[in-house]
């Protein structure tokens, strides 16, 4: 216990069973995401990006990069955290992490924070592998970090959500498959929005991927589809909106004590 009252022991004890599980299932976790992201330089990096011109002055395997973390970060810390909240429901040891001398803010800090650790991780290798394949750069440094770091917690929150709210394995595929991927892949991380008619230029700013993606972009090459101040304050609205909901659920007991 620390003199803030927090239980550090007991979210230790919960962030480190995360970790574990993650390196027992090291295959699943890093190894595939690395190896498909792989996969889609190969593709769009080398087959069609011979094949098209540079985009704002970025060459396309280069560009693709950002877009290609963002693909990973997302469906990786929804998949982490809500399976990681869920799997306890399933089996019914919740009700033991419930009833432990642990707040459910702690809970939501460990749980959260080991999936939000295992994305920014995965980040990192899909980088280190990005420069295998193309002459990548990065201009803000820090910025980048600080893009990766919140997307990937806002995610891990928005996934906890999830998490609580499946009543299946089914459902907890449900949002990442049908609504995350799509919504990605129509966000700019294959393209520059800039690249669109002015018409679906304007559809797609209602997209709200298209911010985080084009911020975290603008952390690499300087150029972004939209000011970097928009981007900052979309993916801080997103993470405080989930904030919101995760303390509602514990508040109300919504499909969690019930």
């Amino acid at each position: 216990m620390s003199a803030l009252g927090i239980n550090l022991n007991g979210i230790w004890a919960i962030y480190r069973f995360e970790i574990a599980r993650a390196i027992r299932t090291v295959g699943q976790s890093l190894i595939t995401p690395v190896i498909t992201t792989s996969l889609y330089f190969v593709v769009f990096g080398a087959a069609i990006g011979s094949r098209m011109t540079q985009i704002d002055g970025v060459s396309y395997g280069a560009f693709i990069v950002p877009g290609l973390i963002m693909l990973s970060i997302f469906t990786e810390s929804i998949s982490n955290a809500s399976f990681g909240i869920y799997f306890p429901k399933f089996t019914g040891t919740i009700y033991e992490v419930l009833s432990a001398p642990i707040s459910s803010f702690e809970i939501v800090i460990a749980y959260v924070g080991a999936a939000t650790t295992k994305s920014v991780v995965l980040g990192l290798i899909i980088m280190l592998t990005a420069w295998c394949f193309v002459p990548l750069r990065i201009m803000h440094p820090a910025t980048m970090f600080a893009f990766l770091a919140l997307i990937a917690a806002s995610f891990s929150l928005f996934g906890f959500i999830i998490g609580l709210w499946a009543k299946s394995f089914e459902q907890l595929q449900f949002v990442p498959m049908l609504v995350i991927t799509p919504l990605t892949f129509l966000g700019g991380a294959f393209y520059s929005v800039h690249m669109l008619p002015p018409a679906w230029q304007t559809v797609a700013l209602f997209n709200p991927v298209v911010y985080l993606i084009s911020g975290f972009r603008w952390a690499f090459y300087g150029t972004a589809d939209v000011a970097i101040e928009i981007s900052l304050a979309a993916i801080l609205g997103f993470f405080l909106v989930c904030l919101a909901l995760v303390a509602w659920t514990f508040k109300t007991g919504f499909r969690l004590k019930n």
